[in-house]
């Protein structure tokens, strides 16, 4: 029976590097001043509500001004899913 020939494999070549092309600003400068915004009007909105008594930001409001701060805050945290 004859012997097979022995197949001669090519070296390992890698493959080309590839340029990859990295944009330091993503256009969306507007996240993190938007969100750190909300969360410190959210902030001010519910101290000022306790330090006044209840009487400011809005007096008609009753409790309802801490939902309005908190609703800020949520806000704040929606806006920075946002952030790359």
């Amino acid at each position: 029976m004859p012997k097979s020939r022995i197949r001669k494999k090519d070296d390992f070549t890698p493959p080309p590097a590839k340029q990859q092309n990295i944009k330091l600003s993503s256009g969306r400068g507007w996240v993190a001043p938007l969100m750190l915004a909300m969360f410190l009007i959210g902030l001010a909105w519910i101290v000022i509500f306790y330090v006044t008594s209840g009487d400011m930001p809005i007096e008609s409001l009753h409790n309802w001004n801490i939902v309005v701060g908190f609703g800020f805050i949520a806000a704040g945290f929606v806006v920075s899913t946002q952030w790359k």
